[in-house]
Parts: C-alpha cells; sequence; structure tokens
C-alpha cells in the first residue's frame, strides 16, 4: 500500500499522525507544505484547507483522529485502540477532548508568542526550502501571519489569556489522568497516549527530533517553555516521548 503524509513539518495534530506510523512502523512518504500557500494542494486533495492529510493508495484522508482510525483498520499490528470496549472508549474520549479543547488552545497561546518572530517561524516552517521560495514567503509573511492568527483564534488580549488558563487546566487534568502504569487508558500505550502527548508540545519542549524545536528558540518562546518545565504533566510528555516516540518510518 503507498501512504503519502501531507504536513506541516512542525505541527502537533501533525506529530499524531507521524508518531502512529512511526508507532506501527508503516513506511510512507511525505510532502511538506507551507502554511498559507498550503491551501490550494490541500483543497484539492480533501475540499478543505487542514493538515495533516493523507493518501492510502490514491484516497485522501483529512483529520488526525480519521487519519488514525483508518490506520488502525489497515494496520492493525501494534493496536493503539484498546481491545477492553470501556478502555477504547475512555482513549477515544480523551483523544476527542484533546483535539477539540487541548491542542487548539496550546496552539493559540504558542502563536500568540510566536508570531512576533518572523524568522523563527520561517526557521520552523521554511528552512530547508531553497533560497528564492524563502525570500517570497518572507516577502508574504505579513499576509501569512495574519491567517495564522486567524485560524488559531489569537484575536487581543482576552483571547491569549484564555488560551493560557487552557493550557494550565489542560495539563492540571493531564497530570491527574495518568495511571500507575504511566498510561491514560490502561496499562499500555493508545490514541491517548499519543493525541495528549502530542498536542501538549507546544508547551512541553521535547527532545525528539520529530518536535524539537529549531535553535536558536527567541527569548519569549523560551519563556514559554519554561513556564510549565516543572508541570507533572510536561514531565510525562517529556517522558511519553523519550520511551514510546520511535524514529520514523
Amino acid at each position: 500500500m503507498t501512504v503519502e503524509l501531507f504536513q506541516f513539518p512542525y505541527s502537533h495534530y501533525n506529530e499524531k499522525v507521524r508518531w502512529t506510523l512511526a508507532f506501527k512502523g508503516i513506511p510512507h512518504t511525505r510532502r511538506s507544505l507551507l502554511p498559507g500557500p498550503h491551501a490550494l494542494t490541500v483543497l484539492r486533495l480533501t475540499r478543505q484547507t487542514q493538515t495533516p492529510v493523507v493518501r492510502l493508495d490514491g484516497q485522501s484522508v483529512a483529520g488526525s483522529a480519521r487519519i488514525i482510525d483508518e490506520l488502525e483498520r489497515r494496520f492493525p499490528a501494534r493496536a493503539l485502540y484498546p481491545a477492553d470496549p470501556a478502555l477504547r472508549r475512555r482513549a477515544l474520549d480523551l483523544q476527542a477532548w484533546a483535539d477539540e479543547h487541548v491542542g487548539v488552545m496550546v496552539r493559540r497561546a504558542l502563536f500568540a508568542v510566536m508570531l512576533e518572530h518572523p524568522a523563527y517561524v520561517m526557521a520552523i516552517f521554511a528552512s530547508d526550502r531553497p533560497v528564492l521560495t524563502r525570500a517570497l514567503y518572507r516577502a508574504v509573511f505579513p499576509i501569512t501571519k495574519i491567517a495564522m492568527a486567524t485560524s488559531a483564534g489569537v484575536r487581543g488580549p482576552a483571547s491569549i489569556d484564555e488560551a493560557v488558563g487552557a493550557t494550565q487546566a489542560a495539563l492540571d487534568r493531564v497530570a491527574r489522568e495518568i495511571g500507575p502504569g504511566g498510561y491514560l487508558a490502561g496499562d499500555a500505550m493508545s490514541v491517548a497516549d499519543v493525541a495528549v502527548a502530542s498536542l501538549l508540545t507546544p508547551a512541553v519542549r521535547v527532545e525528539h527530533p520529530a518536535m524539537r524545536p529549531p535553535a536558536p528558540v527567541p527569548a519569549a518562546v523560551e519563556a514559554w517553555y519554561r513556564r510549565w518545565d516543572a508541570h507533572p504533566a510536561a514531565a510525562w510528555v517529556r517522558e511519553t516521548y523519550r520511551r514510546h516516540r520511535p524514529a520514523d518510518a
């Protein structure tokens, strides 16, 4: 089966899918897109504009939860859905909560800081592009910044305060939900662990190459990461990456 991932290289929703592909050992190819110009490619594939998108033998599937569901169906080995119905429901409920609340708010809070540093945004999304492409992207960045801020819901101080508060609440809940074995749904890795750990990475700096922030990190972004360093849930994210995030297939 041919598997192709259309992605942003430093994106927590995309990281959910990359982690799933790596965990299951699914060979695939990737096409990294530039935020803003990506819309035409993704619209052609899926009639919407959000990444990630995976093409499975020519069939396009959009959205990290739908993609993981399809990968579970087609590649059942190393399942991320628990066999026990109650644990499976818990894992899927935690994924839905992370998708709908955690990832959205944590991204908004980080973007509010990061978008004030255009060179850093360029390093994240376009450092591997040809010189001309980087120059053009920098030229249109004021437009891209507005689009990214709007998409993330950055609409002023109140929206940012809401996102920071939601980040704190999410970390607090995760710390309460961790089981004795270090997992969120039962005694083994599940989609809950992949989803929650991935979607918290905008607040937790991890050393895995898949989501390690490019250096040098602006002081304001560094302060954002330090804000959460000592939180038990941040320690859980780092440990989950260390123990369970394989190298990419």
